[in-house]
């Protein structure tokens, strides 16, 4: 039966939920009445790349734009939930302030901090007391790291994570020795490949060095995934230049001379470095 009709404020999020209803109705959407958690999660991964790419550029009217989708999609997820009776959204909102306010006694109560990583370090504590209290405490402190993270983002919780223990490099200056081990690893690698394994060998050298260098990131203040982001950015906006100034002369970036690419990318650099 069809969820009796509502009329909310318009511009509010219960405008968002009862167009999910309609949507999700007897007369609503085919697609997306069949939809379930699963296949929802990965729309909203998804969605979240998009919000991730809008806020990287900068653009507030993009950054709008898919800030919405994502609220669309989480406001989903909630109300595929709530049907089969397992929670509805007040729960999830009461469930979640109850959390926050309980991991901000420096704000909520008489907690006293002097710095933001003492901050962080309550609020691991906070955190492993919530999982002995509800008897779900990990076996390993990876064990909350989703295994589905990007390779780069996952490489960084996971050192994280390990150097809380005590289990870290003293300072930058031991880590960057680090990288120039794992480097001379790899060039023996490479150097060395002839068939199937050793190219597997190789690999996880290559491996051990983007690991390491996450870590460089960590000590320097910083996140790796942020960097390459940028990084990958600055390549993509000076090969597009490059493109297009070829393309203004006629002709295709294909049938173009390594040095005349060389030229054209020193060009590239020089026009694109104010804005990167």
């Amino acid at each position: 039966m069809e969820k009796e009709a509502i009329a909310p404020a318009p511009n509010s999020l219960g405008a968002i939920i009862a167009l999910i209803h309609r949507l999700r109705g007897e007369n609503g959407c085919p697609w997306d009445q069949k939809q379930t958690s699963q296949s929802l999660a990965v729309y909203l991964i998804e969605e979240m790349y998009e919000l991730v790419d809008a806020v990287a550029s900068g653009n507030a009217r993009a950054v709008c734009e898919e800030l919405g989708d994502v609220v669309f999609q989480v406001l989903f997820m909630a109300e595929i939930f709530s049907e089969s009776g397992a929670f509805d959204l007040d729960t999830v909102v009461q469930h979640n302030i109850e959390k926050m306010v309980r991991r901000h006694p420096h704000v909520f109560g008489e907690k006293k901090v002097t710095s933001t990583a003492a901050i962080r370090e309550n609020w691991h504590a906070i955190k492993r007391e919530e999982q002995r209290a509800n008897h779900s405490e990990p076996a390993s402190v990876l064990d909350s790291i989703p295994a589905n993270l990007p390779a780069l983002m996952r490489s960084y919780r996971v050192s994280e994570r390990a150097a809380r223990t005590g289990f870290d490099w003293n300072d930058l200056t031991e880590v960057m020795a680090k990288v120039e081990e794992e480097w001379g690893e790899f060039k023996t690698a490479v150097q060395q490949i002839r068939g199937k394994d050793s190219r597997h060998m190789a690999a996880v050298e290559f491996g051990d060095i983007i690991f390491t260098l996450s870590n460089v990131a960590r000590f320097a203040g910083f996140h790796p995934e942020t960097a390459l982001s940028a990084a990958i950015n600055k390549f993509e906006q000076r090969f597009r230049h490059m493109e297009q100034a070829f393309s203004n002369q006629g002709r295709e970036l294909e049938s173009v001379s390594r040095e005349e690419m060389d030229r054209a990318w020193e060009i590239a650099k020089e026009k694109t470095s104010s804005s990167t």
